[in-house]
């Protein structure tokens, strides 16, 4: 993935974000483009005095600096990367940048207070996770060094989830990671190891997918599984397709415990089905 997307705020998550695509970018040898949505005030937005002009302008040379400021900072040293201001909603903005540099990945912070829950639902990440047609990569915490060796995907090996098997495998390769691939056995949704395996395998079969494993576990929901089984094997990251509007919400709706709050604070990435 040699073009990779990064919305900036400018906060500290924006810029773990950053850190994580800069690594990326230097052992794939790839390119950044760096992305900031103005939020121009309301009142100047929507005015068609010339007079507003000034302090619009004012907006505009500040989001300058703030990039001038960033790309001095030494882990951007001997990247390529350009830097672009937005002027609509976010994942407009996001989707504009997509199309017109051909990006493959988008890599965001998030400004979650803790868990899967409050890292996705009703944020912006959780907007452009929606409504990305390409995979988005989402930061909570710094990554001095972004390493993945294990790398936990989670499906329900139906058909339509193919495609974002597929994706998965691409970056999982490009970041010469092994891919555990996981079905979580609940007990609303129950099937025996035999039917779980020849499932599984079904799935696989003509994928000529590589460096992975099948897993089978079984927890009382879908997101316990999930964390549950990413902490036992001390994974890096988890994976999973989304659904659009049906997506991470949809997903995530029970609670989750302190615990796998904490665990939470690896990384996710999304593959749109």
């Amino acid at each position: 993935m040699k073009k990779i997307l990064v919305p900036t705020d400018f906060s500290k998550q924006a810029e773990n974000a950053l850190k994580v695509a800069a690594q990326m970018a230097a052992k794939n040898d790839g390119e950044i483009f760096l992305l900031h949505s103005m939020e121009i005030p309301l009142h100047l937005a929507n005015s068609g005095d010339s007079g507003s002009l000034p302090e619009a302008l004012y907006f505009i040379k500040l989001a300058e600096k703030r990039f001038s400021e960033l790309l001095k900072k030494p882990y951007l040293q001997n990247i390529s990367i350009q830097e672009t201001i937005g002027h609509s909603e976010i994942y407009d903005d996001i989707k504009e940048a997509v199309d017109k540099n051909k990006i493959e990945l988008i890599v965001m912070g998030s400004h979650g207070s803790s868990g899967f829950k409050e890292m996705f639902i009703g944020s912006n990440t959780e907007k452009v996770v929606r409504t990305s047609e390409i995979p988005v990569l989402v930061i909570k915490n710094e990554h001095s060094s972004f390493e993945i060796r294990d790398f936990v995907f989670a499906t329900d090996f139906s058909q339509e989830c193919r495609k974002p098997f597929m994706d998965a495998q691409k970056f999982a390769k490009a970041m010469e990671a092994h891919m555990h691939l996981l079905l979580i056995n609940t007990p609303s949704g129950f099937k025996t190891t035999a039917e779980a395996r020849e499932m599984m395998e079904a799935f696989v079969r003509g994928t000529a997918a590589e460096n992975y494993t099948l897993n089978i576990y079984n927890d009382i929901s879908v997101e316990k599984g999930i964390l549950n089984f990413a902490k036992e094997i001390r994974a890096q990251l988890i994976g999973m397709s989304t659904h659009g509007r049906k997506g991470l919400s949809h997903f995530f709706n029970g609670s989750i415990s302190e615990d796998m709050v904490n665990h939470a604070n690896m990384p996710v990435i999304t593959f749109k089905i």
